[in-house]
């Protein structure tokens, strides 16, 4: 289902919940609202559509991947960037880092490891902080 993109910095800064295996259809919603969205978003965090889990949604290229329950197991080489946010104005300054390994739960909720490197890898983080309610 497509849902509203949330707005209010008041709920975006509040830290995710852990999802479970009952919130598979929070990564289904998460799909359909990019997919609306792809014109103007790269990836989307459930607390973008107005539910608090630990959801993302990360194009990695030809594909959009679900994580859920997302962890960064290593990062290196740094950067510094500007990022926008579909469910802020504007662009902001942040920290980057150029390579990350992820582990998470895929949609059939088995164990998955994941290293990104460049554009894919930023998109990444940058969804990983709004699950921690850090508004980049």
């Amino acid at each position: 289902m497509v849902r509203t993109i949330v707005k209010d910095i008041f709920f975006l800064g509040q830290k995710s919940e852990p999802a479970t295996k009952s919130d598979i259809s929070v990564g289904k919603d998460l799909q359909d609202t990019l997919e609306v969205n792809r014109a103007g978003c790269v990836g989307m965090a459930a607390n973008m559509i107005g539910i608090k889990k630990r959801v993302i949604i990360v194009n990695i290229g030809l594909v959009d991947v679900v994580m859920f329950n997302p962890v960064m197991l290593r990062k290196d080489t740094p950067y510094e960037t500007e990022e926008g946010c579909l469910s802020l104005t504007g662009v902001r300054k942040t920290t980057r880092y150029e390579n990350i390994e992820v582990e998470y739960y895929d949609m059939d909720w088995k164990k998955q490891k994941m290293k990104l490197s460049g554009w894919s890898a930023q998109i990444c983080q940058h969804e990983m902080d709004h699950l921690e309610g850090i508004l980049i």
